[in-house]
């Protein structure tokens, strides 16, 4: 209602001459006609009303003309009337030249675009995630949420990035609203305080700002999750110090992968296949060498990779071209990697691998294609700094392409959309690879070529009422009446249980078997119509008898009672 009014009130301000100059313009001239005399249709003097000339003078200055009334003008009334015509209608011209100024002021339009944010975020009436910059990261977020059915809203200092949203393709209406996301004024505007939100998401390029997004969410709505984006671990350990829920390094968390990837590519593969996007085919397994490696960049990402890799006891080859600015080790050699030169001091032909880690993308690229032109058979890892430069990294044949906004926007989603998923990658990390190739042929039994869908059971009495209503009737309910198809009991969905989590205890791969307990968390993989099954069967009591004991169970009053009768 506030910035309503402001906006009311700015456009009055701005028209306040043009008013004048209008309302003076009628005035005149219907003063004008009324002082006038004229004569009727039997030649008596005659003069107009102020009823009569108001009316004329309204149709005369819009250039309508219904024609003279209500009788016929003397030569006086019509000069008087030339006047008024041009007096008006310049009027008219001159407010409407102001009113357009108005409108295409830059100030008045973020003032128009705020009250109509606000009004958007004021009538969701659904959970939604309030998502802090709209970079690569950020829009990466928001079509994975879309997608999956929840509801965003955006903020951004930048115009042409909220723009976007309109051109986007969303599943879903997205408000987005061009500010500060560090105001704490633009935050309670964007909903920060409103009961449906959920989560806070700051994915900013400025850690600061991100720090502040982060405290202002766990001071003014302290039961909302936060997650934040860091790439300093300075500002990563002062939001953890008041109690942010999920603070991510896109580098920290690439190298730790990447370490996985080295000592268990299967279960790299694992981690790559639950977080991967929608319809995207299933990537292939990834075995880099464990030998000799050249790292050319030795900035946050470049550390956080040497830290890494150093513990899989790799020999490690530095290439920095600012050693003093960025600390490097003593040993390191000195250039940026794009000249065979410095390639050839750091002995690439005996390399297994390379790392193109600096923060500019044409000099990745340059990396890369002479390092292989001196190692055809080099392992190849190259940092991608901007989304736009994907057909360029596409066409260069890369074995791994490192893209910060990706990492970091796969690992959000997943925490949001099943957090269960987090545990579970989590509790298997200690599983050696033969657990992990197991798993990744029954997976792959279960979804074919597609990327499995995962999905969580929570057994209460909102999510699953039927397994509640069973459990309450001492009816025992198992993980494999769940995997039943609610239409043929006979056949199963194409989905399997990865874990079941009751209290603080977790069974990893539970039998099929397990009997469930109010109170329960389980997550599933596989295809998403099981999902769809999946729920409806548990809402509804009637499906989940039937999936249990194969038996149909009375659904409608009447064929209740005859069903009674029946049995007696």
């Amino acid at each position: 209602m506030q910035t309503n009014t402001s906006i009311a009130y700015v456009l009055l301000r701005r028209l306040r001459t043009p008013l004048v100059v209008l309302v003076s313009a009628y005035a005149i001239s219907i003063i004008g006609m009324t002082l006038i005399p004229g004569v009727d249709d039997q030649g008596r003097p005659w003069r107009m009303d102020f009823f009569h000339a108001f009316y004329f003078v309204s149709f005369m200055g819009t250039t309508i003309g219904f024609g003279e009334l209500p009788y016929a003008f003397t030569y006086t009334q019509r000069a008087w009337t030339l006047v008024s015509i041009y007096l008006t209608v310049i009027s008219w011209l001159y407010t409407i030249g102001v009113l357009l100024r108005i409108f295409q002021d830059s100030g008045f339009r973020r003032l128009v675009d705020y009250a109509s944010f606000t009004r958007a975020v004021r009538r969701i009436r659904n959970p939604f995630f309030l998502i802090c910059g709209y970079g690569d990261t950020g829009s990466l977020l928001v079509r994975a949420l879309t997608e999956r059915g929840l509801n965003a809203v955006v903020v951004d200092n930048n115009h042409e990035r909220i723009e976007t949203l309109e051109t986007a393709g969303l599943p879903l209406y997205v408000p987005g609203l061009v500010a500060d996301s560090a105001d704490p004024e633009v935050l309670d505007r964007a909903g920060l305080a409103h009961h449906n939100c959920v989560g806070v998401v700051a994915l900013t390029n400025n850690d600061k700002t991100n720090l502040t997004i982060a405290i202002t969410g766990k001071l003014i709505a302290p039961e909302t999750r936060v997650f934040c984006r860091a790439e300093s671990h300075d500002i990563a350990a002062n939001m953890s110090s008041f109690g942010t829920d999920y603070t991510l390094n896109p580098f920290d968390s690439f190298a730790e992968r990447f370490a996985m990837a080295i000592h268990s590519p299967s279960m790299y593969l694992l981690y790559d296949w639950f977080t991967s996007e929608r319809q995207t085919p299933l990537t292939e397994p990834l075995s880099p060498p464990s030998g000799k490696w050249i790292l050319c960049g030795y900035g946050r990402f470049g550390k956080a990779l040497q830290r890494y890799l150093s513990s899989e006891d790799m020999e490690i080859t530095i290439i920095e071209a600012d050693p003093k600015g960025t600390r490097a080790p003593a040993d390191i050699i000195v250039g940026r990697g794009t000249e065979a030169e410095t390639l050839e001091k750091a002995r690439v032909k005996k390399a297994g691998g390379i790392i193109a880690g600096t923060d500019n993308d044409a000099n990745n690229l340059s990396i890369i294609m002479t390092a292989k032109a001196l190692n055809p058979d080099l392992f190849t890892v190259a940092r991608q700094n901007e989304t736009r430069n994907d057909a360029i990294f596409n066409a260069a044949n890369i074995d791994l392409v490192v893209e910060r906004g990706n990492i970091i926007a796969r690992k959000i989603s997943a925490l949001i959309i099943t957090p269960l998923l987090a545990d579970f990658l989590k509790f298997s990390k200690p599983y050696n690879n033969q657990w992990a190739n197991i798993l990744i042929s029954r997976i792959s039994g279960v979804t074919g070529n597609n990327p499995p869908y995962t999905w969580e059971i929570n057994v209460d009495e909102t999510s699953a009422p039927a397994i509640c209503e069973s459990i309450n009737e001492n009816l025992s309910v198992t993980l494999k009446d769940l995997g039943r198809d609610p239409k043929n009991r006979d056949a199963q969905l194409k989905c399997m249980p990865l874990m079941i989590k009751h209290n603080q205890s977790q069974t990893l791969l539970p039998e099929e078997n397990t009997k469930l307990s109010i109170g329960d968390q389980i997550l599933f993989c596989g295809h998403e119509t099981a999902s769809s099954n999946m729920h409806y069967m548990i809402q509804n009591y009637n499906t989940l008898s039937y999936a249990r004991t194969g038996e149909e169970l009375p659904s409608g009053t009447v064929w209740k009672y005859l069903t009674g009768l029946k049995t007696r």
